[in-house]
């Protein structure tokens, strides 16, 4: 559940959720058997995978998203667990990162033509660095973007049309300093 609602706007195949969770497949299709039929999550099938993600209009999302999920409800008094500070403190190796969010590949929307958006004073280093990591980790190329605060802020300002796409499309936020997306 942990794996869902931390990630509320990915989807998951069955194999890289055994793979994220180290747990064996047999164990983790009952699992997801038994959520999909309670209602917590949902399927769907893309390019002959199935696909599980969160069902956040489960009439319980909200507060089984404060107990299992990072950033929902408020995040000053949800203690974050080991793997969200690994997060941080990867996002913070980067630099003043304002905001993180990934989209794309990671959401199943391909709409905004990215997978990593990064906005911030980062280490360019540092962030191909992490993208390295992050398509080691997940088996695949991510395509991203940084910009500086003041790029953003302009883009968003005359309605950029990359900017309106990015933002309009499904989205995880990593992210968002001064809660510019909320």
């Amino acid at each position: 559940m942990e794996l869902f609602y931390s990630n509320p706007n990915r989807s998951f195949y069955v194999r890289e959720i055994t793979r994220k969770i180290d747990e064996q497949i047999n164990s983790v299709r009952r699992e997801l058997a038994n959520l999909l039929n309670a209602g917590i999550i949902i399927s769907e099938t893309t390019n002959n995978k199935l696909y599980y993600e969160v069902n956040q209009e489960f009439e319980f999302f909200q507060p089984l998203s404060e107990i299992f999920g990072k950033g929902a409800g408020n995040p000053a008094k949800k203690a974050k667990t080991d793997a969200h500070k690994a997060e941080d403190d990867e996002l913070k190796a980067l630099g003043n990162v304002e905001i993180a969010l990934l989209t794309g590949q990671f959401t199943r929307d391909e709409s905004s033509g990215i997978d990593l958006l990064i906005v911030g004073n980062v280490n360019e280093n540092q962030v191909h660095k992490y993208v390295a990591e992050l398509e080691k980790k997940e088996g695949k190329e991510v395509r991203y973007a940084i910009l500086s605060p003041s790029d953003f802020d302009y883009r968003v300002k005359i309605k950029d049309r990359f900017i309106t796409t990015v933002l309009a499309s499904k989205k995880q936020i990593l992210a968002d300093k001064n809660e510019v997306l909320n």
